[in-house]
């Protein structure tokens, strides 16, 4: 399944996408896409109605993020060897964990608002996994059973807050709009491969990113145990799991994102996004 949610920021319903891509409106049948509707027995609930039996979404309707406000936002840094390199850093012996602010959250194609004092406005194409069953302490060969689907995911970041002002990196990590998700969370029956992946981001039509979840350091299942030593992983959580090189801190000489800039990015088998870049007003 490709489980959606669509309409206004803040009144979206849950639904799920037809093999013609057309939005189908589950708010019949769940309250949203999170909490039960993510367990396995929730997620063999929506497997078993025929998509056809529900209504349609009007055409063009806008997309929110795929999962309903997660407890837990957590991303894993430096997970790719050759971001590493460009980072200037050196290749991690266990994973880099940080957070992100859930309310950072937004729908794929939302605008991205650059920070006020931001000057270092930076993108990240990343995979990203949503938990489906508790897990706590939870050996790798077991893992795959605690994930509900995978999702694209953009973790914008502000490389001075981040980098320069000291502390922790969610303060770079964190801001309003820096966390698009979606456009769908596909279950794990709709991807063949999830360590094979190919990904991409683009910035004003020019090629940025180019890799594949082939080349991740620390793999899907790896990061869900790994996390489960250190906390427990409720439903609904999310993790995005790194970014393959060409993010605008790597560049020579670096080059950053402003107002009127346009990102797409998309991972094989889990859709695309677009988010233009807009000034912080207010």
């Amino acid at each position: 399944m490709r489980l959606v949610r669509f309409g206004a920021p803040g009144e979206e319903k849950p639904g799920l996408l037809d093999a013609n891509d057309v939005v189908r409106d589950l708010s019949g049948v769940v309250d949203d896409i999170g909490g039960a509707a993510l367990t396995p027995a929730g997620l063999a609930r929506l497997k078993a109605i025929e998509p056809a039996s529900l209504p349609a979404a009007p055409p063009g309707v806008r997309l929110g993020a795929c999962v309903a406000r997660p407890g837990h936002f957590i991303a894993v840094g430096l997970n790719y060897a050759d971001h590493a390199e460009e980072s200037g850093m050196a290749i991690p012996a266990e994973p880099v964990l940080f957070s992100k602010a859930p309310n950072c959250i937004v729908g794929p194609n939302d605008d991205v608002i650059q920070p006020k004092g931001s000057t270092k406005l930076d993108w990240e194409v990343e995979l990203g996994i949503v938990i489906g069953s508790r897990a706590r302490y939870v050996d790798e060969a077991d893992a795959r059973a605690h994930i509900a689907g995978f999702c694209l995911a953009n973790d914008v970041s502000e490389r001075a807050f981040q980098i320069e002002r000291g502390g922790q990196w969610i303060k770079g990590k964190s801001c309003e709009t820096f966390g698009p998700l979606g456009p769908f969370l596909a279950t794990p029956d709709e991807i063949d491969d999830v360590q094979k992946l190919a990904m991409w981001c683009d910035v004003n039509g020019e090629r940025r990113q180019r890799g594949s979840t082939a080349t991740m350091i620390f793999g899907v299942d790896f990061l869900v145990s790994y996390l489960s030593q250190f906390m427990v992983l409720d439903v609904g959580d999310v993790i995005i799991t790194g970014t393959p090189p060409g993010v605008g801190l790597g560049m020579k000489p670096p080059l950053y994102l402003k107002p009127g800039d346009v990102m797409t990015l998309g991972i094989e088998g889990l859709g695309e996004q677009r988010q233009k870049v807009v000034p912080f007003e207010g």
